[in-house]
């Protein structure tokens, strides 16, 4: 009765094979589409880690090519997950997983920083650059687009590291169940990795015997250590200032009684001035600029200097020039910034002889280092007064700025000289919209600028597109220029003199892969005895310096600068607080 009734199939439930097929579900009614798919994940991991392991730090060396190599981290990683235990095995893969995608995320904002600053991911200083990301991405493209983009970028990187940490413990668990196969394959691929690298084999110049991974992560320990190092070595640096204790009256004694405007024009790097593709406008711009000069009773001098940073961080840029110290990273900023080493418009203040004025369009809140820079006011976006659009990055055109700082400051009566410090904007990636020059007269409050804003370009129709980029770069050199020397023409006297430069070249997409980091600097002035005072720096006259101008370190500047116009150095260096 018992064998009837277990094969009668209809009230004691399913049989064994029926069982089976139910607990397997879909993958039991579908075999062939299940190991179709099983593999086709098995593989997507494979090729997952493999090019996590294999991703460049560069964007130009993203190509099929650097794809094609044996990462010998793969071999060794397949090697120890085929020796461990079950447990230990899904722990290691899972740590390893993580690893390799915090390796990738690393690798990935590397390449941004190549791309828009020349120089890697500093992961002891650089997550505070991220703020200023997400700030330049509201200016450009508005809050919302900007917080999509953060969630994106957030949900991105959180993708990253689970898909990798997945991806390592399917690998590990597929090699555990076919443990004789993986064995082999593992010991093939290890043969070829040794063979490769015992004759050098190489793939479009690059190795075929792959130790990329092992590499990046000693390099980013190395950097790590070096950034350590270098704080404790820049203090010491820092401490010592050959002008530290050189009294007032022994400062800049070859400028009393001139205005001093030192400016500088964002972005205004060597390419604007020698890239085929943006040369010639910017070139030809500079060389009207000088004749106006002339024509008014101006002269000036130009020179190059090696920016301290590239493609953005304007402040290394600003803080080398004028405080003599290289500065190019945020921790040697903070250490000069919180102590009192002389800058050049400090040293201004200490004379007595100057009323000292900072004019900040690109300041939007707060700025603790203005009393560092001895300003003794400082104008920032909030309180020069304008009423109308911003562009892109940029919170007001250039032109506006410098006719604010006329009203303000330049066109009042002082009972002493102006000494100030202009920072303008105009030429800030993305380069869309640009403003125009319009007569000073119909400046007012900036509202006239609304429908120049209006029919400008957009940003994402210009920044993506390689030829318009730069193209639409040169222009906005070319408004920034026009605007600053229209305002010296119309504005300044016998007694004004102007030190203008460039705080470091636009980034890679624009001056290219393998720029210098030189810009251009002038001085100008209406009498003859400033240029007189820095004839042996042979500097080429006019405002476009020669290919074979001198080219000296931004930092060499302040020296220089104090010693050409009388100023005296300390009986010995002080050591600064």
């Amino acid at each position: 009765m018992g064998a009837a009734t277990a094969g009668d199939g209809s009230d004691d439930g399913p049989g064994p094979e029926q069982a089976v097929t139910g607990r397997r579900g879909w993958r039991g009614r579908y075999p062939v589409a299940a190991r179709a798919l099983s593999w086709t994940v098995t593989g997507l991991s494979l090729a997952l880690v493999f090019v996590a392991l294999l991703l460049p730090t560069k964007l130009e060396l993203l190509t099929t090519e650097h794809f094609t190599r044996i990462p010998v981290e793969l071999i060794v990683g397949a090697g120890l997950l085929l020796l461990l235990p079950t447990l230990a095995r899904k722990v290691v893969a899972v740590l390893a997983g993580l690893f390799l995608g915090a390796l990738a995320i690393l690798n990935m904002l590397d390449m941004g920083f190549n791309e828009f600053l020349g120089r890697g991911f500093n992961v002891v200083l650089d997550w505070i650059l991220l703020d200023d990301a997400q700030s330049y991405l509201e200016d450009s493209v508005g809050q919302t687009a900007a917080a999509a983009a953060v969630v994106g970028v957030g949900l991105l990187a959180l993708a990253v590291l689970a898909l990798t940490a997945l991806a390592v413990l399917r690998i590990g668990n597929v090699m555990a169940r076919h443990s004789v196969v993986a064995t082999r394959a593992t010991l093939v691929a290890g043969t070829v990795w040794v063979a490769c690298a015992s004759v050098g084999a190489q793939v479009a110049g690059l190795p075929v015997a792959s130790r990329s991974t092992s590499a990046a992560v000693q390099d980013r320990a190395e950097r790590v250590q070096k950034t350590i190092e270098d704080e404790r070595e820049f203090q010491k640096v820092a401490a010592y200032d050959t002008y530290g204790d050189t009294p007032g009256d022994q400062l800049l004694t070859g400028l009393r009684g001139k205005d001093m405007i030192f400016t500088f024009i964002e972005s205004y790097g060597r390419s604007a001035i020698e890239d085929p593709a943006i040369a010639p406008g910017v070139d030809a711009t500079l060389k009207k600029a000088t004749k106006r000069l002339d024509k008014a009773g101006f002269a000036a001098k130009s020179g190059w200097l090696t920016s301290a940073t590239y493609g953005g961080s304007s402040w290394l840029g600003h803080s080398t020039f004028l405080t003599g110290l290289w500065i190019d990273n945020q921790n040697r900023y903070r250490t000069v910034t919180a102590g009192d080493h002389l800058s050049i418009t400090r040293a201004f203040k200490r004379t007595g002889a100057w009323r000292t004025v900072g004019i900040m369009p690109g300041v939007q809140k707060s700025w603790p280092e203005g009393t560092f820079y001895g300003l003794d006011h400082v104008y920032d976006s909030r309180e020069l007064g304008y009423k109308g659009p911003k562009f892109s990055w940029s919170t007001m055109p250039d032109q506006y700025a410098l006719k604010a700082f006329e009203q303000l400051e330049h066109g009042k009566k002082h009972d002493k000289p102006l000494m100030s410090l202009n920072i303008l904007t105009s030429s800030h990636q993305p380069w869309a919209p640009i403003p125009k020059t319009i007569p000073w007269s119909k400046v007012g409050n900036g509202s006239v600028y609304k429908g120049i804003e209006k029919a400008g370009k957009r940003p994402e129709d210009v920044f993506t597109d390689s030829t318009k980029v730069k193209q639409e770069y040169g222009k906005s050199v070319q408004y920034s220029v026009n605007s600053l020397i229209d305002y010296m023409i119309k504005y300044g006297n016998k007694n004004t003199v102007l030190v203008f430069l460039g705080d470091h070249q636009p980034l890679a997409r624009v001056s290219g892969n393998n720029a210098s980091r030189d810009v251009p600097v002038s001085i100008v002035a209406h009498d003859p005895k400033v240029l007189k005072r820095i004839a042996d720096w042979n500097w080429a006259d006019g405002l476009m310096p020669r290919k074979d101008t001198p080219v000296w370190k931004m930092n060499n500047f302040r020296d220089r600068f104090f010693t050409a116009y009388g100023s005296t150095p300390s009986a010995s260096p002080r050591k600064a607080k």
